[in-house]
C-alpha cells in the first residue's frame, strides 16, 4: 500500500470498515456501559464511555493522523479542551498568552490568575523579543498561540516560538482553530500541544459542539490531559463524535474552497472606500504575510475582519444591511456569518468598535462581494 495523502485518509475516514457488516459508514456507539468478561477483565477493550467509546476513537484517530501527532482526544467543546490543558498546570506556574486570543480563552485566564490559580503575563502576539523578555526559566510552564488570531489574524511565527519556549523549559500549545491542519500542522513546526474548537471548520457544517487536543508525543503531560478530561467528565457525545467524523471527511475540500473566497473577499474590500483596514493575513500588507506563507499552505483561513468610517454606529449599519452574510456568532461552517465583535465580547474587549468579522463560506464569492458592496455603498 503507497503511502496515502492526507485528503486520502480524510475522505475515507482512514479506510474503516465495519468489520460485521463490511460498512464503509461508521456506526455510532451510544453505549454508556461494556461487559466485563468472568474474571473481571474487559475482552472488548472498553471500560465505560467516560473514559473511551469506539466513536470518538475514530474521529480522535483521524485527527492524530491528520496532525502529525501521536494521540488525540475529544472534548464536548472547545473551551472543555483548552481548560483541560490549563488544568495540568501546578498553582503558581507561569503562562504566557497572546494580547489577541479567543475572548472566552483570555477571560477564563485573567480569572485563573486573579484567584492566585496561575501567574499570566500578556505578550504580543508575535513579538519574539517580548516572548524572550517574559519568559522565566523554569517557572513559565506554557506558552499559548493562537494563529492565524480571532479576529484580527494576527500571525505568530509557531517554529521560532517552539524554539524560544523550549530553551526556558516550557511547552508551547497552538490553537489551530482558524487554521485546521488542512493550512498549518504545529506540531510539524515544534508545538508540543493543538487544540481546536472542533466545532467550526473541523466538523464544518455548524451542528456540533466539540472541542479537541492533539499532542506530538504521549507523556506525562498527556496523560494528565486524559486524567482530567475523564474525571471532569468532559467527553464528547457518541453522535456528535459521529457528526464530527462525518465532516472531517469533506474538510480538504470546504477548508481550500472558503480560504479561497475570503481571499477574493478581503481583496475586494481593500478597494472599498468606507472601509479603513483589512485584517487578512493573505493580504501582502498584513504584518503577518511573510510568516503566514513560510507556515501555511493552501490559504490563510476563512476569518476576514474589517474595520469601517464611522465607528460603531457604521458597523451596525452595514450588519443590518448585509443579506448573504448572516448575523451570528461562530464560524468555520459552509455558510458566510457576520459579527459586530466588539459588543458580543462586552465591556474588557481589546476589538475595536469599528471592526466587522467575516466567517467566509463555500457560496459563490461573487454572491458574497455583491452583498458586501451593496452594504458598504451607502457609506462611500
Amino acid at each position: 500500500m503507497p503511502t496515502l495523502k492526507l485528503s486520502t485518509l480524510a475522505a475515507q475516514a482512514l479506510g474503516w470498515v465495519e468489520s460485521t457488516t463490511r460498512s464503509l459508514v461508521p456506526p455510532i456507539y451510544p453505549s454508556a456501559p461494556y461487559e466485563r468478561a468472568a474474571d473481571g477483565t474487559y475482552p472488548g477493550g472498553h471500560t465505560y464511555t467516560r473514559d473511551q467509546t469506539p466513536t470518538y476513537e475514530q474521529a480522535e484517530a483521524l485527527l492524530a493522523q491528520l496532525e502529525g501527532g501521536q494521540d488525540a482526544m475529544l472534548f464536548s467543546s472547545g473551551m472543555a479542551a483548552a481548560t483541560t490543558v490549563f488544568e495540568t498546570l501546578d498553582v503558581g506556574d507561569h503562562v504566557l498568552a497572546p494580547e489577541q486570543m479567543y475572548w472566552t480563552v483570555r477571560s477564563w485566564l485573567h480569572n485563573l490568575a486573579g484567584r492566585g490559580r496561575i501567574e499570566l503575563d500578556v505578550v504580543p502576539n508575535g513579538d519574539l523579543d517580548a516572548l524572550r523578555t517574559a519568559l522565566r526559566p523554569r517557572t513559565t510552564k506554557l506558552v499559548w498561540v493562537e494563529t492565524p488570531a480571532n479576529p484580527s489574524g494576527a500571525i505568530t511565527d509557531i517554529a521560532a516560538t517552539a524554539e524560544i519556549a523550549h530553551a526556558a523549559g516550557a511547552r508551547v500549545v497552538v490553537d489551530g482553530t482558524l487554521a485546521t491542519p488542512v493550512l498549518c500542522r504545529p506540531l510539524a513546526l515544534g508545538a508540543d500541544l493543538v487544540m481546536h474548537s472542533a466545532t467550526k471548520q473541523l466538523n464544518g457544517h455548524s451542528d456540533v459542539l466539540a472541542g479537541a487536543l492533539v499532542t506530538a508525543n504521549e507523556d506525562a503531560v498527556w496523560e494528565r490531559c486524559r486524567h482530567e478530561r475523564a474525571y471532569r467528565g468532559a467527553v464528547l457525545g457518541p453522535f456528535e463524535s459521529w457528526l464530527l467524523l462525518r465532516g472531517m471527511r469533506t474538510l480538504f475540500l470546504r477548508v481550500p474552497a472558503a480560504a479561497q473566497n475570503a481571499q477574493r473577499v478581503a481583496e475586494a474590500l481593500t478597494r472599498q472606500p468606507a472601509v479603513t483596514e483589512v485584517l487578512y493575513p493573505g493580504l501582502p500588507h498584513h504584518p503577518g504575510h511573510a510568516v503566514a506563507t513560510r507556515q501555511m499552505s493552501g490559504g490563510f483561513g476563512m476569518v476576514v475582519s474589517f474595520r469601517l468610517r464611522g465607528g460603531a454606529d457604521a458597523a451596525r449599519q452595514v450588519v443590518g444591511a448585509l443579506k448573504v452574510f448572516r448575523n451570528a456568532t461562530s464560524l468555520g461552517g459552509v455558510e458566510s456569518l457576520v459579527e459586530h465583535r466588539a459588543p458580543v465580547e462586552g465591556r474588557d474587549t481589546n476589538v475595536p468598535r469599528d471592526l466587522l468579522r467575516l466567517s467566509v463560506g463555500i457560496e459563490d464569492v461573487e454572491d458574497l462581494v455583491s452583498d458586501l458592496e451593496q452594504a458598504l455603498m451607502p457609506l462611500a
